[in-house]
């Protein structure tokens, strides 16, 4: 089975610092790598896990310099 999974992009998954739900997406992308599944991870750019990664936005927004606006990465 294909899984997508998305993640807020105001912290990288899994968060250098702190983001419960960025967290709990890492555990969870994990646990179904570890099942076998084939898991795609939509997250910024400086996220890493065991899986497929696209990055939606270069950097989690919280370590843009200069500082990213949120809104822009919503933007389509």
């Amino acid at each position: 089975m294909k899984l997508a999974q998305t993640a807020p992009l105001a912290e990288s998954v899994p968060p250098k610092l702190h983001g419960g739900t960025e967290r709990v997406v890492a555990w969870l992308v994990e646990a179904l790598v570890e099942l076998g599944q084939d898991v795609t991870l939509f997250a910024s750019g400086d996220s890493w896990t065991r899986t497929t990664r696209f990055p939606v936005w270069p950097k989690a927004l919280r370590f843009g310099r200069p500082r990213s606006d949120p809104n822009a990465a919503l933007a389509a």
